[in-house]
């Protein structure tokens, strides 16, 4: 069975697109740390980051990069923290988490509770 991942790139399960190519896909997180908390994920569905061939991992890494520029120019903070912890859902993802500190990057905080068109305004600014 495809991954939510997978999903959310085939338009079966809707998203708030910030960027996408032909290899990869990035859509801010529905639950968010931080206006802007993105997630970048390869369209290939590897489980695990590193057990993405080496072309594919520097590649996300490179898309994440630009993204990660794009909520710096658009989100007041002071750095983009990257996070990668793989466990809660089986596709490959990096999330771009925009931070004033270290306590920003928090997963067992409150999200943030957004509504739809605060959403749609970040994935509009973001996917300048």
């Amino acid at each position: 069975m495809a991954s939510i991942f997978s999903r959310i790139i085939s338009g079966e399960i809707p998203s708030y697109k910030v960027a996408e190519n032909e290899n990869y896909y990035a859509f801010l997180d529905i639950n968010p740390l931080a206006k802007g908390h993105t997630l970048v994920v390869p369209k290939k569905e590897v489980d695990y980051i590193f057990d993405l061939d080496d072309p594919t991992l520097a590649g996300l890494i490179l898309f994440a990069k630009q993204v990660a520029a794009r909520i710096k120019r658009e989100i007041a903070c002071k750095r983009v923290a990257v996070v990668v912890l793989g466990l809660e859902i089986a596709h490959a993802h990096i999330h771009l988490i925009p931070i004033n500190s270290e306590n920003d990057v928090d997963f067992h905080r409150e999200k943030l509770h957004l509504l739809p068109e605060e959403f749609q305004e970040i994935a509009a600014k973001l996917s300048k």
